[in-house]
This record gives C-alpha cells, structure tokens and sequence, in this order.
C-alpha cells in the first residue's frame, strides 16, 4: 500500500506539471521570451529543417508534446499504481522506462530548465524509487 502511495505521489507531481506546463504554452506568456524583437524574430524566422514553420510554431508544439508526454507518464503511473500495481511493480520493462524517463527529466531540469521544475521532478524521482523501493522490500517481508 504504502508503495502505491509514494508511486502515486510521484505520478501525480509529474502530472501536475504537464497540466501546468501545456496551461503555460497556450495561455498566457510565461514562456514568451522578455525581449519583445526576440519574440517577433521568432515568429518571422523559420528553422534551417524547413521554412514551412516558424521557430515561435516549432517552439509552441515542442512545449505542448513535452507536456503530453509528462501528462502520459502521470496518468499511466498513477493509472498502473491504482489499478493494476502488481503489474507495474513486477514489471522491469515498466520499472526501467520509467526509472530512464524521470532520469532524463531529472538531467534535463537540471542541465536546462530552472529551479522549479528542477524541485518537482526529484520530488517524483524520490517518490517513485521509494515506491520501488518498498514494493521490493514489502515482497520480502
């Protein structure tokens, strides 16, 4: 139980910041860059791998797919730890993928991004190798 718990907190962190993330790509100007030439060199450059878009389009749909797969690894943990948790603890495929997909988002906040991001991740880093941790331990017990 306890390792439901702490895989859905950390399902949950990642969800919430998928939710909040997509809000913050479509409504309002969190990300808009400060410098208002830089935002319209943007919107009339396009990128070397096509002139069929604009780099300010290109930076809108990488943030809005960023935020869907942080949405997707939220609603499918969480789903897993509710409703199935016996096959998503028993699962190496699962428990790697997962493991690799936080790893990376963990490197990339701190490498990329800023100290918010950076704070919820290793709360759902440290959320799901505790549920990993007590559903191995648990099996022992």
């Amino acid at each position: 139980m306890l390792a439901q718990i702490a895989m859905i907190g950390s399902a949950g962190v990642i969800l919430m910041l998928g939710m909040a993330h997509l809000a913050y790509t479509f409504f309002g100007d969190k990300f808009h860059p400060r410098d208002a030439a830089l935002l319209e060199g943007m919107k009339t450059t396009s990128p070397v791998i096509s002139r069929q878009t604009s780099i300010w389009k290109a930076w809108i749909g990488f943030n809005a797919s960023h935020s869907l797969g942080a949405i997707l690894f939220g609603v499918v943990f969480g789903y897993l730890a509710i409703q199935e948790p016996a096959l998503l603890f028993h699962s190496s495929v699962l428990g790697v993928a997962g493991f690799l997909t936080l790893s990376a988002y963990l490197w990339m906040a701190q490498s990329y991004w800023f100290t918010r991001p950076l704070q919820g991740i290793s709360v759902a880093f440290l959320f799901y190798v505790a549920a990993f941790c007590l559903a191995h331990f648990a099996s022992f017990a």
